[in-house]
């Protein structure tokens, strides 16, 4: 048996190797796609990637900044790769990350003064928890009973759940004591997530590494993931072999609306502090992007949310530095994600002939 595996792990070492070559090269191609679109700008595009590269991983605030902005992000991706692994399609992290934060927004706003800081912060996480999962449920209901394509429902459930949370810091929930803005009150202190070593960084990066490695259990070692998985290649053979495909495919839908719901409450009670418009800054569709790069995988996509995070907050030398506009670093997000997955096809192409 040793003789064997001693046998047949060169190659998978071979493998891994070139496919971490492919993805270098994946990479190096958008960055030289990016640097063009920088150069059409008016940039040099070796003082913009020297300043990037400066101003985030050069820096200790800007190294906190990404762990923080990658706690939603890993969350949210998982929401994605979950469901993938059944063959669904969550356009909905946005929403559900959204709904998320409201519902730990409420058990803040009722219990935050009257409960011990570490219950309130458990209540937080389950009612968020609850929400997203339930927010995902609607969508997977309507897959199950009415056959509505769960990544249309999906994607216009995040509108629904953004007017919620308007409605909620415009009318009942606004601070009336504030500036006027439309926004809730701070959380009590007690109830925030604890920084860890006094950086900026929340203990909801344990939440995502942990969450990280029970899904990957869940997906990897378990029978439910390995049934997702066949669910996923084909319902139809599933459903004749006997498996509970509706089951199964809603059960997907529940943990990764859970998973987005505990993002939301995790960027609310560390980063946010308060409810606000805007407070979720398309976590939800850079988490999608993560996943899909990583091809839905729970580690490599902990490992993407991290390198979006990473870009995302290198955005800001973009203007600040080089005087390039905000939506620039989308643009970069877009190219890695089009060179990665456009390698992928390649490679796919070529396995086939």
């Amino acid at each position: 048996m040793s003789v064997i595996s001693s046998a047949l792990r060169p190659p998978k070492l071979r493998s891994a190797g070139r496919e971490a070559g492919r993805l270098a090269l994946a990479f190096a191609g958008a960055l030289v796609v990016f640097g063009a679109f920088v150069i059409a700008k008016g940039a040099n595009p070796l003082t913009v990637y020297s300043d990037m590269v400066r101003s985030t991983f050069l820096n200790s605030n800007s190294i906190a900044g990404v762990l923080v902005k990658a706690c939603p992000l890993i969350l949210g991706a998982l929401a994605v790769a979950v469901p993938a692994r059944a063959g669904l399609v969550n356009v909905g992290g946005e929403g559900q990350i959204v709904i998320g934060a409201v519902a730990a927004g409420g058990v803040a706003l009722a219990l935050d003064t009257h409960l011990p800081g570490g219950m309130v912060i458990l209540l937080m996480m389950l009612a968020g928890a609850a929400a997203g999962a339930l927010w995902a449920g609607i969508a997977g209901l309507l897959r199950l009973t009415l056959r509505v394509n769960e990544a249309i429902s999906t994607l216009l459930l995040n509108y629904v759940a953004i007017d919620i949370l308007l409605y909620l810091i415009y009318q009942p929930w606004k601070d009336m004591h504030g500036s006027g803005q439309p926004v809730t009150r701070q959380l009590a202190v007690a109830a925030r997530l604890p920084l860890i070593g006094g950086t900026q960084v929340h203990f909801g990066i344990f939440i995502a590494i942990a969450a990280t490695l029970v899904i990957w259990f869940l997906m990897e070692r378990t029978s439910w993931g390995f049934r997702l998985r066949v669910v996923g290649g084909n319902s139809e053979a599933a459903r004749r072999a006997g498996l509970p495909v509706s089951a199964l495919l809603l059960s997907a839908m529940l943990v990764g609306g859970a998973l987005a719901g505990l993002g939301g409450m995790v960027h609310y009670a560390g980063a946010e502090l308060q409810l606000r418009a805007g407070m979720t800054a398309n976590l939800g569709y850079i988490a999608f992007l993560a996943s899909w790069l990583a091809r839905h995988k729970p580690i490599r996509v902990a490992v993407a949310a991290l390198l979006l995070a990473s870009i995302a907050v290198a955005g800001d030398s973009l203007q600040i530095n080089s005087a390039l506009p905000a939506a620039t670093v989308n643009v970069l997000m877009g190219l890695v994600l089009v060179a990665v997955m456009g390698g992928w096809g390649l490679r796919k192409k070529a396995v086939v002939a």
